[in-house]
């Protein structure tokens, strides 16, 4: 188990390592029942002292991520056990219990862990049902590529992406203001790839990353498999605290600010204009590297959003990623992704030694569609039906919600982030809620350090409007008798 703290950061070093523990169980790195080194010998590996293992092992024992056993040692312990007898940890001999001895570098890795949970009632998901897409129409386009191009299945395409995808979004880019050439343009397997592609480039270990807090989490395990620090900044109604940020950067040196200004997961607030230049200002006095994360510009439902970052900046201290995928075909996997000068040079030199190009096939099949009217079309009616979905569900949780419960209405994305009582454990609500065949994205996950456990992510895109109802009404059923399960078992005197 690697296990690196960070000296310079205000963060105390047992809090990081309670943090470092907690992000590989909750990930599923570390299995229940999993024996963790020594105080000792932790102390000794990572070069603390042997108080400050012992502070992170009282805190994590506190919270029921580990059980001491007099004699035994210190073991792994999840949520889900906490109905099992404390002194019985079942843990089966496997043959593959060598691999233990292997170390990995793979601090977390959580929101793959959640993608794998299924459910009748999926609020976790922020994709889009598949009745709302083009399915047809992609499906008659890629049988016409192959009848009129048989080879394409064995011609790789470009490492930058195919040219005429590439020379069509420049089109698609202007009516974003963004000006751009197909020579600045790399297309990726979805956005998650030109993440990694960034931080594989550019961020290395002790390097400081700047994310809004909370923050997409899959993001966050890519930086915190790079060896990052990562730096939280909190998140309000117009977007990353600025001022925050301003007053963190006089201390520290971000070498990558990532964020997500428009329609931000998982909040769905939207960036002012005023705070986006703002924060090129910083970017460019602390000569940092901004990633724009866009997955959702496109679904709006009152007005459209402000000016991308990357539309506002002369200089090219911005990345910007765009995913086609989500509003096409999740399953063609495309990503945009625009920068300039040697930092474009580099990533794409980047993307060669990943995979040497996204699969061409995919790439021809959504480029009709992207120079058709019926692109708009599609856009447009996505967000009528998206919003009509938006609109059902604040309808039925402002109907069917207990008292205590509250949350913020997107305006555009796919996203809805609620606020449960403080006492609340959302990660305890998940495994709950599996009994109403219900599941969703747990607020702790958006959050690198310090999670806050009370928040949770609702994704009203994937299920059609009939089930979406269904669900929104099973969900405020779920949630009105945990809340009173946990309101009763806080109230039960001790013995």
């Amino acid at each position: 188990m690697q296990i690196k703290v960070n000296r310079q950061l205000p963060v105390p070093l047992a809090k990081q390592i309670y943090q470092a523990i907690v992000d590989r169980i909750q990930s599923e790195l570390l299995e229940e029942g999993t024996r963790l080194p020594s105080v000792r010998a932790l102390a000794k590996q990572i070069h603390v002292s042997f108080m400050t293992v012992v502070q992170a092992y009282d805190a994590l024992e506190e919270d029921g991520y580990i059980i001491r056993i007099q004699g035994k040692g210190t073991f792994v312990r999840t949520k889900a056990a906490d109905t099992t007898p404390k002194k019985e940890l079942p843990k089966k001999e496997s043959p593959f219990d060598w691999q233990l001895s292997v170390p990995d570098y793979l601090p977390r890795a959580q929101f793959s862990r959640y993608h794998q949970v299924s459910a009748r009632y999926e609020f976790f998901s922020s994709t889009i049902d598949p009745g709302l897409l083009p399915n047809r129409y992609l499906e008659k386009e890629i049988q016409r590529i192959l009848a009129e191009e048989p080879r394409i299945l064995s011609t790789y395409s470009d490492v930058q992406g195919d040219l005429p995808l590439r020379q069509e979004l420049t089109v698609y880019l202007r009516d974003k203001q963004i000006q751009v050439t197909p020579e600045e343009i790399l297309i990726t397997n979805g956005t998650q790839q030109g993440i990694d592609l960034v931080a594989r480039t550019f961020v290395g270990p002790g390097d400081i990353v700047i994310t809004e807090a909370p923050t997409y989490p899959a993001a966050i395990d890519v930086f915190r498999w790079r060896g990052a620090t990562i730096l939280p900044v909190p998140v309000d109604k117009d977007g990353m605290r600025v001022d925050m940020l301003a007053a963190l950067c006089e201390k520290y040196k971000p070498k990558l600010i990532y964020t997500m200004p428009t329609f931000h997961n998982p909040t769905g607030t939207v960036m002012s204009i005023e705070r986006r230049r703002q924060l090129l200002d910083i970017a460019y006095e602390t000569q940092s590297i901004i990633l724009e994360d866009d997955p959702w510009s496109e679904i709006y439902y009152e007005n459209k959003p402000p000016s991308s970052l990357k539309s506002m900046d002369p200089l090219g201290h911005v990345i910007y990623l765009k995913g086609l995928s989500k509003i096409l075909a999740p399953g063609c996997r495309i990503g945009v992704l625009v920068a300039s000068g040697t930092i474009f040079h580099r990533l794409v030199a980047a993307k060669g030694n990943m995979d040497l190009g996204s699969p061409l096939l995919t790439q021809k099949a959504v480029l009709p569609l992207l120079y058709s009217e019926r692109m708009r079309n599609h856009v447009k009616k996505l967000r009528i039906a998206l919003q009509l979905r938006r609109d059902m569900m604040i309808e039925l949780l402002a109907k069917h919600m207990p008292e205590g419960i509250s949350w913020l209405t997107p305006r555009g994305g796919v996203n809805l982030w609620l606020s449960l009582p403080p006492h609340v454990d959302t990660e305890d609500f998940l495994m709950y809620a599996s009994n109403y065949q219900l599941t969703f994205l747990p607020g702790a996950a958006c959050y690198p350090i310090e999670s806050k456990h009370h928040f949770l992510r609702l994704s009203f895109s994937f299920m059609n409007e009939p089930l979406l109802a269904e669900g929104v009404k099973e969900l405020c059923r779920a949630t009105a008798a945990f809340i009173e399960a946990t309101v009763t078992y806080r109230k039960t005197p001790v013995v």
